[in-house]
């Protein structure tokens, strides 16, 4: 065999020969159990959850133009030192509740209260004085009646003591003064309502003017907006306006206009619109940002979502949930709502269709679906189904 070497050859090419046959067999065999698995799964039904349907409803759809702005206390103090010392006690935190006439910040009095005793004392010497000046004025009155006085030394005592009642007058001045700063030591809630921003700790050194807390109303929230001045020829007081806030998710708020700013922003060239809430009206909306819509006009219209709507070119179609399998339907929009991100729908569904919130792109028409209870009953019945889940 050593000398054969076409012999040789032979046999190895039999043996790839073979490899690859069973190669090619092993390829087959794959194949074809990929094709049953992607049958079987095209075969099985599509599941949702109550969380995948979505509803079409009519909905108010206002017409006017968009107002932005922040929610804002219309009663508000910014509390400050009237006096320049230490802080001594901040008795308060931001959010707590306060009355009109509770105690929020105690100064240092030390220096305050010496100068009240030494005016005090000043006064009382000034009261001696004055109680002298005038009876000495009165026993020269007498003594001048009957001669025994000089008008000189009436006119002297008279003097004297008009000199120490200004004197005393200004000593009393100085008391009141005095009782006043030692009041302004302790800074009082103008108005019942919460704090809503301390800037002053114990130890601060607080100079006239340093803002030492800020204190709101919650009860008097208000919207401050800006409009665009091309619109305000269609804004006028007493209008509606809906809007949301930052932070409170699809909650709707309204309102209406209470007035609006004769001038426009030189910088901006919009025009300040306040607008009171209805309602009631959380105390922690105070400076969150709001976006609505100032209702000139409104009405009621079928809408649908952005995400329930599947795009392709200039066409627009839903998946429409309807007799256990999903239609696929082609929709005529509208105008979209700017601020929620809705179309309205002329044409292609009615109220009370059931649409796949988020539809995903291996949708078939026609194709069957089977609606759970819950989203963790779908996930449950998919992972004991391997051909549903993929």
């Amino acid at each position: 065999m050593l000398n054969n070497p076409q012999g040789h050859l032979r046999a190895r090419l039999l043996l790839a020969a073979a490899a690859l046959a069973s190669i090619a067999s092993l390829a087959g065999c794959g194949g074809e159990a990929a094709s049953a698995s992607a049958a079987s799964a095209a075969t099985q039904p599509l599941l949702i959850a109550p969380e995948d349907v979505l509803v079409v409803r009519s909905t108010r759809m206002a017409a006017g133009p968009l107002i932005t702005g922040s929610i804002q206390p219309d009663r508000k103090a910014d509390l400050r030192a009237e006096v320049q010392a230490v802080v001594m006690a901040v008795l308060k935190e931001n959010g707590d509740a306060v009355k009109k006439g509770d105690l929020l910040v105690r100064l240092d009095d030390t220096a305050i209260r010496d100068s009240l005793v030494s005016a005090q004392e000043a006064e009382r010497v000034g009261v001696q004085a004055y109680d002298q000046a005038e009876r000495q004025l009165q026993r020269l009155k007498t003594l001048r009646e009957s001669g025994m006085a000089s008008a000189q030394a009436l006119e002297d005592a008279e003097i004297r003591r008009n000199a120490t009642q200004s004197d005393l007058s200004a000593a009393k001045a100085r008391v009141v003064q005095a009782r006043q700063q030692l009041q302004r030591t302790e800074v009082r809630a103008p108005f019942e309502g919460i704090v809503a921003e301390r800037k002053a700790s114990a130890g601060d050194t607080a100079q006239i003017g340093k803002e030492l807390l800020k204190v709101i109303d919650p009860t008097s929230l208000r919207f401050e907006g800006l409009i665009s001045s091309d619109a305000i020829q269609s804004v006028g007081t007493g209008q509606r306006v809906g809007f949301r806030v930052n932070g409170y998710g699809e909650r709707e708020f309204a309102g209406r206009i209470r007035r609006v700013s004769p001038t426009a922003n030189a910088m901006t060239r919009q025009v300040e619109v306040l607008v009171d809430i209805e309602g009631e009206v959380p105390a922690r909306l105070a400076g969150l940002y709001a976006e609505g819509r100032v209702e000139s006009s409104s009405t009621n219209a079928l809408v649908v979502p952005a995400s329930a709507i599947v795009r392709e070119g200039d066409r627009a179609w839903v998946w429409r949930i309807h007799g256990g399998a999903i239609q696929k339907v082609a929709l005529g929009l509208g105008e979209r709502d700017t601020r929620r991100g809705d179309y309205v729908v002329r044409t292609g569904v009615t109220e009370g269709d059931r649409l796949l919130r988020h539809p995903i792109g291996t949708l078939k028409d026609a194709q069957a679906v089977r609606e759970t209870t819950s989203a963790s009953s779908a996930a449950t019945a998919a992972a004991s189904n391997p051909a549903i889940a993929r």
